[in-house]
C-alpha cells in the first residue's frame, strides 16, 4: 500500500487510513476480524476516539500484538488539561498500549488558547511530555478554525473533511497544511456515506499529494475494495469525473454528513439516517427503505421536542430539525407512491 510522509511528524503512513467510527456497529469478534484484515492488507494508520464508544477497545484487541508496526491516533473532547490527561490514560488502557502516536483535540471549537495553563492544549503538551503521545493534533469541521489551527503551527497534524464535493476553498486547506508542514488527514472522503462509489472518490483525493484519507470501514469487502484501489491507482478520467459532477449537483446546499455528533436524540430519532433520507431514496432500492421498519423510524420525527441538542452539537451548524421535517415530507410522498397509502 502506498505510503506518505505525514508532515513534520515524519511518520510514514499508508495513504489509506482506517476510520474507526463504523466498527462501533459490529460485535467485538466481527470488529476484530475486520480490523485485522485491514492490517493484513497494508493499512498502517488507525483513527479512533474516546467518543466512539468501544472503537478503541476493539482496535486494541485486534492490533495489540503488532503495536510497533502501526500508527494509532485517538481523540479527546475534553476542554481542560486534567480532562485531556484523564481521557488519554483511559484511551491507553482501551488500546492496550503505553502511548498513542497522535493525540487529537476532537472538533475543538473554539480553538484553545495556547497561553491558558489549564486548557486542553496544555493537556496535550503535558501528555506529550509524559510520553503518553508522540505528537499532538486537532480535528476541525469548520473551515475558519482549520485555517487558524494550521497557521498557528501549534499542532503537528490537522484532520479536516476532504471529499470530491468539497469546495475549492476547503480543498485548499491541504495546500496550506503543506506550506506549514502540517500533516493533512482527510475525513468524510465519501461525504459521510452519501457517496456510494469509492473509485471516483479515491481517484479524486489522490490528486492531493500530501493527503492521508480515512475510510470508514465495517465490512471485510470494503477492506478488499480499498486494497484493490491501492493496487490499481485509478486516474481521474472523464467517466469518474462525470459521477463526481452528479454528486455535486445532487448534494448541493446543506446536507447531513452523518457524523452522529447530534446523538443521542431524546425522541430517539435516528438523525443521521433520517436527515439524509432524500439522498438515500435517490440511490437505494425502495424495498430497503419503503417498509414498516423505516416508516416507524421516520414517524419519530413528529415527536421532536425542539430541545436544540442536535443543532448545538452539529459541527456544520445545520438546522437539523428543518432538514428532518423536509426529509419526512419527501419520505411520505415516496411511501404513498410505492404503497398507495401511508
Amino acid at each position: 500500500m502506498e505510503k506518505i510522509r505525514l508532515g513534520r511528524t515524519n511518520l510514514m503512513v499508508s495513504r489509506s487510513g482506517f476510520g474507526g467510527i463504523p466498527i462501533q456497529r459490529l460485535s467485538s469478534a466481527e470488529a476484530e476480524k475486520v480490523v485485522r484484515k485491514a492490517y493484513d492488507s497494508g493499512f498502517t494508520y488507525y483513527d479512533t476516539a474516546r467518543l466512539y464508544t468501544d472503537s478503541e477497545e476493539k482496535i486494541g484487541r485486534a492490533l495489540h500484538d503488532v503495536r510497533d508496526k502501526i500508527i494509532i491516533a485517538t481523540k479527546t473532547t475534553a476542554t481542560t488539561k486534567d480532562g485531556v490527561l484523564a481521557d488519554i490514560r483511559q484511551s491507553l488502557k482501551n488500546l492496550q498500549t503505553d502511548h498513542v502516536d497522535i493525540l487529537q483535540l476532537h472538533n475543538a471549537n473554539p480553538i484553545p488558547d495556547p497561553n491558558d495553563p489549564e486548557s486542553n492544549y496544555a493537556g496535550q503538551i503535558e501528555a506529550q511530555r509524559l510520553g503518553l503521545t508522540r505528537f499532538i493534533s486537532i480535528t476541525c469541521h469548520n473551515y475558519d478554525n482549520a485555517v487558524k489551527a494550521v497557521k498557528s503551527e501549534l499542532w503537528d497534524t490537522l484532520q479536516f473533511p476532504f471529499s470530491p464535493i468539497s469546495t475549492e476553498r476547503e480543498l485548499a486547506v491541504a495546500q496550506l497544511c503543506k506550506e506549514h508542514d502540517v500533516g493533512a488527514i482527510g475525513m468524510k472522503g465519501l461525504a459521510g456515506g452519501l457517496i456510494n462509489h469509492a473509485e471516483p472518490a479515491f481517484a479524486f483525493l489522490r490528486q492531493i499529494g500530501n493527503l492521508l484519507t480515512l475510510w470508514g470501514i465495517d465490512h471485510e469487502w470494503q477492506v478488499d475494495e480499498f486494497a484493490v484501489l491501492e493496487n490499481k491507482q485509478p486516474k481521474l478520467d472523464d467517466q469518474l469525473m462525470s459521477m463526481i459532477e452528479k454528486w455535486r449537483k445532487d448534494l448541493a446546499g446543506d446536507f447531513c454528513r452523518g457524523c452522529g455528533y447530534c446523538l443521542p436524540c431524546p425522541a430517539n430519532i435516528p438523525i443521521p439516517m433520517a436527515a439524509r433520507m432524500p439522498h438515500h431514496l435517490r440511490e437505494s432500492p425502495d424495498s430497503r427503505l419503503i417498509n414498516e421498519e423505516w416508516k416507524a423510524k421516520m414517524d419519530l420525527i413528529d415527536d421532536c421536542i425542539n430541545c436544540g441538542h442536535c443543532m448545538e452539537h452539529c459541527p456544520y451548524e445545520l438546522n437539523t430539525p428543518e432538514l428532518l421535517k423536509k426529509a419526512l415530507v419527501l419520505y411520505r410522498e415516496r411511501y404513498i407512491k410505492v404503497k398507495g397509502k401511508y
